[in-house]
């Protein structure tokens, strides 16, 4: 896995921290419960050291073993999820908004930046209860989403060609000049607009929220040119609410 490493960030990083923290998220992001083998394999990663990994977060109740030896989330990644949630308040903050946003009729999100993924926090497209776009969908790389796109552009060129160094970058087959042109015109311009040119072909307007911007919102949908504008105002009107 690879992490944005800012310059605030210590010079002399816990590769210890840094293999338990993917090997966390990993297990937290698997639909199904994962050997350890097939685990060390996705991570890249010494089988028997992704093994005491696991066993140590079973201990600490974050992971459990099932019945096949094969690991899930225990209660403990809940519990610190709640906690997170709770702690941040975020999600308390935002929720109202994001219901007064559907009134636009389109898909309002919103979500996280994690090194190349953008992990949603709610996502609800026209028509389902709020409560349902909670924790809706999990990570999708950044560079397919507009809130990725929003978010990657409060990071400097230099952490954006190292995250992608070597890479393919989804949506990007020209590469790392053609994504930091867009990231150009993003911070330009205070918003992210981004076509998704599959069977749907809409349009995604996101802007980010808190200082620093740890957050973007969304909507998406099939959106003109022309009703860019006041759906970015109305973004950043919910934002200014959200804020921490």
């Amino acid at each position: 896995m690879d992490y944005i490493m800012s310059a605030q960030n210590s010079a002399q990083p816990n590769q210890s921290l840094i293999d338990g923290m993917a090997t966390l998220q990993a297990l937290a992001s698997s639909a199904e419960p994962v050997g350890c083998r097939e685990l060390a394999r996705a991570l890249a990663l010494d089988p028997s050291k992704v093994n005491r990994l696991l066993k140590t977060l079973a201990y600490l109740g974050i992971a459990r073993q099932t019945a096949n030896r094969k690991y899930t989330a225990g209660p403990g990644m809940h519990v610190l999820a709640a906690q997170s949630l709770f702690a941040s308040g975020l999600v308390r903050r935002a929720l109202p908004e994001l219901e007064q946003l559907r009134r636009f009729g389109h898909t309002v999100a919103m979500g996280v930046l994690w090194n190349d993924n953008v992990s949603y926090l709610f996502h609800a497209p026209p028509g389902i209860e709020a409560s349902r776009g909670l924790g809706r969908i999990g990570l999708l790389p950044a560079t397919t989403s507009g809130i990725g796109i929003a978010l990657l552009a409060e990071r400097d060129d230099d952490e954006i060609r190292s995250l992608y160094a070597g890479r393919d970058i989804p949506r990007f087959p020209d590469g790392i000049d053609a994504l930091l042109a867009l990231l150009a015109t993003v911070r330009a311009q205070g918003f992210a607009r981004v076509h998704v040119a599959d069977d749907r072909d809409h349009h995604i307007v996101a802007v980010t929220t808190g200082d620093p911007a740890h957050a973007g919102v969304a909507m998406s949908g099939w959106i003109p040119e022309s009703a860019t504008q006041p759906l970015v105002e109305a973004l950043h009107k919910a934002t200014q609410d959200i804020r921490d």
